[in-house]
């Protein structure tokens, strides 16, 4: 009889020291994040999503050109620039004594005369002349005038080669990276793309940078493909940079994945989220507690609360009960943003059977050390 009753004062002194102790768990419950906030005295405004909360807080990436970037025109094929080389060929009319050739010799040519930094090219007898910004006709003129008075009636053929000067440069996720001249068909930016073999991401999640002198913009390249008014015209010069979107969001909790996750698409709901990381966890997932966490800037966040004496960004607690008649629909339209958390709770049956699992290991436990203890 004693022996009974000293099995089971051990087993139940376990049973409370199981009972005491903190189970584990992926993060906080329901009820701690809501004690957070700050209605509760806590740093983070807890806000349950409705529709107008989600056209308050939903704002979406717009990449989109300047302008000054839209309204350049497309360069005429032959304009020359700093760095291009020209070749000129000249016909005299005179036999004895040609200005540029030797006796007899009435057709000289200048072959690779190249455009200096300052836009000139040197020719013999006429001096440096401005080429850059000139097409070639413009240039066969101006040598035309520059030689007349010295050789009667020259006849001036000037060709355009492109150069360092005439080239965009294209680099990041593209077939061929490298310096591509412009030219009659690679004049617009989908054009040069394509000269340097595409891009070798997903359309979907590529991102073209243009740099033109110390002005970076850029553009999603599914949209420059949607809308020809994109496809701007190329200058010499330009860098072009094809990038993946580098935007990400964390999964934590109760979800099919934890893990920080990359966009697949321009915009990306809360709903879309959850199934990026295979949806809610069947065995543990509380459908009533689907949170989002991200600092929202000043401007949100008055809007969001109806308020406007908010200072700088603020913590908020976004909260979505998939279990709602529209709740589902709060989802679907609730954008994530880079940065931002989701965090699913555990369902409170899930600490139950973790309890009653860690109360019957721990028994068997203690009838195990008693009854090796009563041999």
């Amino acid at each position: 009889m004693a022996l009974n009753l000293t099995r089971r004062a051990t087993a139940l002194g376990l049973l409370a020291t199981v009972a005491a102790c903190g189970l584990p768990r992926s993060g906080p419950n329901k009820n701690e994040i809501f004690a957070g906030s700050v209605q509760k005295g806590g740093d983070a405004f807890v806000v349950t999503v409705t529709s107008s909360v989600t056209r308050a807080a939903s704002v979406a990436p717009s990449f989109g050109f300047s302008q000054a970037f839209l309204g350049a025109g497309v360069m005429a094929q032959d304009v020359i620039s700093p760095g291009d080389t020209v070749s000129v060929t000249v016909f005299e009319n005179v036999k004895d004594d040609p200005l540029l050739g030797n006796t007899g010799q009435r057709v000289s040519s200048l072959q690779t005369l190249q455009v200096d930094g300052q836009g000139f090219v040197f020719v013999p007898y006429a001096g440096r002349i401005k080429a850059a910004g000139q097409t070639a006709e413009g240039l066969r003129d101006a040598i035309t005038r520059k030689l007349d008075p010295q050789t009667p009636d020259p006849q001036i053929v000037v060709q355009r080669a492109a150069g360092l000067g005439s080239t965009v440069t294209v680099n990041g996720m593209v077939g061929g990276q490298g310096n591509y001249p412009i030219e009659a068909p690679t004049r617009t930016l989908t054009a040069m793309i394509a000269r340097a073999g595409g891009v070798s991401i997903p359309q979907a999640v590529a991102v073209v940078h243009v740099t033109r002198g110390n002005k970076t913009e850029k553009v999603w390249l599914a949209d420059l493909y949607e809308n020809p008014r994109l496809d701007i015209a190329l200058r010499p010069g330009d860098i072009v940079t094809v990038e993946q979107d580098s935007r990400a969001f964390v999964a934590l909790g109760a979800t099919g994945a934890q893990n920080r996750v990359a966009f697949q698409t321009q915009t990306l709901s809360a709903l879309e989220a959850i199934a990026t990381v295979g949806g809610l966890n069947a065995n543990s997932a509380d459908p009533t507690g689907v949170f989002i966490l991200r600092n929202e800037p000043q401007e949100i966040a008055n809007a969001v609360l109806g308020r406007a004496d908010l200072q700088g960004d603020q913590r908020f607690v976004y909260v979505l009960d998939l279990t709602q008649p529209t709740g589902m629909f709060e989802a679907r339209d609730f954008l994530v943003r880079d940065g931002d958390t989701l965090y699913v709770t555990e369902a409170p049956f899930t600490q139950w059977s973790k309890t009653i699992g860690a109360i019957t290991g721990t028994a068997n436990q203690a009838a195990n050390i008693s009854t090796a203890a009563g041999g």
